[in-house]
């Protein structure tokens, strides 16, 4: 009778495992080639060794949870370093060789190790799950100058936590709209632009191109010399070798402004990207929103406006952010922004593809970046 017993639970198991692997797998995020085993309908994540390092891919190392406890001074308020709907994520500290808390670090507040940033999502429903296996299946095989790097993880029962390296400038969002920052200079604001867009352009051109799906000025993280890194893959899926998506799927995003074809279609592909990139780099240029700037001139979104401020060489200036004033000539100015509504074309076939992008960008800098 115990036998028969012990087969019929493992059966209940295996069928609400086989469930929930069936649920995640209907995300476009998603990908089966992330993880291995053991999701269960008790817990998101049983532990570190339930995950299966993607081929192709650098080490990212498990870290235990109380570590990461330790290394944040228990996910301390005042050691925020900022907050989402769905995560948290603090500045902390670890050894760079064993990924454990920096030694005496809680009694006495030395800030010695190496600093992190540790980002502890708040929920586990389903689509939470799925956003987090997507950012570990992608951090995990894309190794770029202009992606954020993924060092470590930990996916102890109910705690799904991703260590990353720390970008001590934040987001470009804190620099461009928040009050009481020193505006960015016209060289650094290019500098920016060119670093995304190369982050951008790498995913594209990949044999199977990534599709980031959420690119926005909180994606984009500065280190001290202001170069751009892309973060931010829990909506990021697989793209088809052309630009004719062959999904259709729910709508997802964060970004006020999305690309027309896909809110229409559920469509998603690289040029829905370009789009997201237009926003941004307006964004840049001018220091406002995008969402602003539209309804300032009372349009109902992004393709009318554009019409208005390509068909007006005033207003098409008159994007510029005025603490720009005299750190430009007229023709840069006219360059970088109509390159910003090109890719904002409501036809994505006519919006230009990510490398060329960059490469008009380099040329407006004057700068030699290799790739």
């Amino acid at each position: 009778m115990s036998r028969v017993y012990d087969n019929w639970e493992r059966l209940v198991k295996a069928t609400l495992k086989r469930e929930e692997l069936r649920l995640v797998a209907l995300c476009p995020s998603f990908s089966s080639s992330c993880v291995s085993t053991e999701l269960s309908s008790g817990s998101a994540l049983h532990d570190a060794s339930a995950l299966s390092t993607p081929s192709n891919s650098f080490t990212v190392r498990p870290i235990e949870f109380e570590e990461l406890k330790k290394a944040t001074g228990n996910f301390r308020r005042d050691w925020c370093l900022g907050e989402g709907a769905f995560s948290v994520i603090y500045r902390g500290w670890i050894h760079e060789n064993t990924f454990t808390a920096a030694k005496g670090f809680m009694r006495s507040l030395s800030l010695s190790g190496m600093a992190v940033a540790i980002k502890k999502w708040k929920s586990q429903t389903k689509l939470d799950l799925v956003a987090w296996l997507a950012e570990y299946r992608y951090l995990c095989q894309l190794d770029h100058p202009n992606i954020v790097k993924l060092v470590g993880y930990c996916s102890e029962r109910d705690n799904m936590v991703f260590v990353y390296e720390y970008m001590p400038k934040g987001s470009l969002n804190n620099h461009l709209f928040r009050r009481r920052r020193q505006a960015l200079s016209w060289d650094t604001r290019i500098r920016v632009a060119i670093g995304a867009a190369r982050g951008l352009s790498f995913l594209h051109d990949r044999d199977i191109p990534v599709i980031h799906g959420d690119f926005h000025v909180d994606h984009i993280l500065l280190d001290r010399e202001f170069n751009a890194k892309l973060c931010g893959f829990g909506l990021a899926k697989d793209g088809p070798v052309s630009d004719v998506s062959r999904d259709s799927t729910r709508v997802l995003g964060t970004s006020d402004v999305l690309a027309p074809e896909y809110v229409m279609t559920g469509h998603l592909t690289t040029k829905c990207d370009v789009f997201a990139f237009g926003v941004v780099l307006v964004e840049i240029l001018s220091g406002r929103r995008v969402i602003d700037l539209i309804t300032a001139i009372e349009e109902d979104g992004p393709v009318d406006w554009v019409k208005i401020y390509m068909n007006d060489q005033t207003k098409l200036l008159g994007i510029m952010d005025t603490k720009l004033k005299g750190q430009y000539t007229q023709n840069e100015a006219h360059t970088a922004v109509t390159l910003g509504l090109r890719c904002l074309n409501s036809n994505p076939e006519l919006r230009p593809r990510m490398a060329e992008v960059l490469v008009a960008l380099q040329q407006l800098s004057n700068q030699k970046i290799d790739d």
